[in-house]
């Protein structure tokens, strides 16, 4: 473990065109690991297009690491059945939130940087990472890797422990 950075707060928000591992649907859960930190959103019974909303909490230290996602579909009497996978790079978001510090950004809404989908991401498309009302904030979809179909959407939130956020 190296330097504290500050707390992430990730927000599994919904999973599009999941892949059926059951016999007509699935029964999706997710689980997202930053380092040795382990979470894992509810089960979606039966459902291929499922809405978590769920918050997750992460310690956020130096080096900055990547956030995996798995997807997996419970089974009662069996091993839970692969449904995909993807990783971001939390770099983009701390740098971003540096740079708000430079910038003393602290009101209104300011987009501090773009991250556009490449060969080392699994965006689906350019994600924006923005200072709204002094919290750094992303929202992404990522396409899930290993599988025919399914995009899983985040909302991730970086917050420094420096900081007190403003009302």
């Amino acid at each position: 473990m190296g330097e504290p950075l500050g707390q992430l707060k990730v927000m599994v928000v919904q999973g599009k065109r999941l892949v059926i591992r059951d016999f007509k649907s699935s029964d999706p859960y997710v689980i997202v690991k930053l380092g040795n930190q382990t979470a894992k959103t509810k089960v979606i019974n039966s459902c291929l297009n499922p809405v978590w909303n769920e918050e997750l909490s992460f310690s956020l230290t130096e080096p900055v690491g990547v956030l995996n996602l798995e997807v997996f579909d419970k089974d009662r009497f069996k091993a839970d059945d692969k449904m995909g996978n993807a990783h971001l790079s939390l770099q983009p978001i701390v740098s971003a939130a540096r740079l708000r510090k430079i910038l003393g950004v602290s009101s209104g809404e300011t987009t501090l940087r773009k991250v556009v989908p490449d060969g080392d991401n699994f965006l689906v498309g350019e994600s924006s990472i923005c200072c709204v009302n002094g919290e750094v904030v992303q929202s992404v979809w990522l396409r899930l890797g290993g599988v025919e179909s399914g995009e899983i959407e985040l909302k991730i939130k970086f917050i420094d422990p420096l900081e007190t956020p403003s009302k």
